[in-house]
């Protein structure tokens, strides 16, 4: 056979794969999805408010005592929170990287350590600062009228630095929120999980779309319901602010 009655074949056509984000298929937020998904979006976000939650607790309970020893014993102030600003700054994978394998990488009790070390420093300064602003007359006076020095902590100082104490509560909160969802990377990151399941799935936009939201908004709850917690606390501020 020449080369003059020699016919091409078909040339093969390779079809390349339509990014998940180009497809009209894969919007940014579906009805669909979060009715199908129910049950594991409640779970998601029930993990992530209560790890939220217990991470906060453990961190204030922490936190007060070593404020209220740096109040005391002021030579021990700057060592305090040089150590809690140390952890804040330990980038939050590489914390969770050396906490993971002491305790467990597939357990939340990683992700609650790391969260609680976090949560420290915010507590501690807000804590140590309402404390160190308790007018001078108020704590003689106290003194005066024969207020020990655990009784005046107890009913005179801590009332007076609620304020600034629940300012560091808010904040340590929505940081908190924020921060769970590291956890995603050993599977207890809560909405986390969702968020990078998503991206895992070739982007799937809902699913990334409705754990940020449903973080977000757990946030703004979290942080309207402190607020309003601090009002009804400290009602001396009411006047003050008006």
């Amino acid at each position: 056979m020449s080369f003059l009655s020699w016919v091409p074949g078909p040339v093969p056509v390779r079809l390349l794969a339509v990014p998940a984000d180009a497809r009209p298929g894969n919007p940014w937020f579906s009805w669909t999805y979060v009715h199908e998904n129910a049950d594991t979006i409640l779970e998601k976000l029930a993990f992530h408010a209560g790890l939220t939650a217990r991470a906060v607790l453990i961190a204030l309970v922490v936190a007060v005592p070593l404020a209220v020893v740096a109040y005391w014993w002021r030579p021990l102030t700057a060592p305090i929170l040089a150590l809690s600003s140390v952890l804040y700054t330990i980038p939050s994978l590489a914390l969770l990287a050396l906490v993971a394998p002491a305790v467990g990488t597939t357990r939340d009790l990683s992700v609650l350590i790391a969260l609680v070390l976090y949560a420290l420093l915010v507590l501690v300064r807000n804590t140590l600062a309402g404390l160190v602003q308790v007018p001078g007359p108020v704590r003689d006076a106290a003194a005066g009228m024969g207020y020990g020095r655990l009784s005046r902590l107890w009913r005179i100082e801590l009332p007076l630095a609620l304020p600034a104490l629940l300012t560091g509560l808010r904040l340590a909160t929505v940081s908190t929120v924020a921060l769970v969802t590291i956890g995603a990377m050993i599977g207890n990151g809560g909405l986390g999980d969702l968020i990078l399941g998503g991206f895992n799935h070739n982007f799937y936009r809902a699913e990334i779309i409705t754990g940020t939201v449903l973080c977000v908004v757990l946030a703004l709850l979290l942080d309207l319901l402190l607020a309003g917690l601090g009002w009804l606390l400290t009602p001396w501020t009411r006047g003050r602010r008006s």
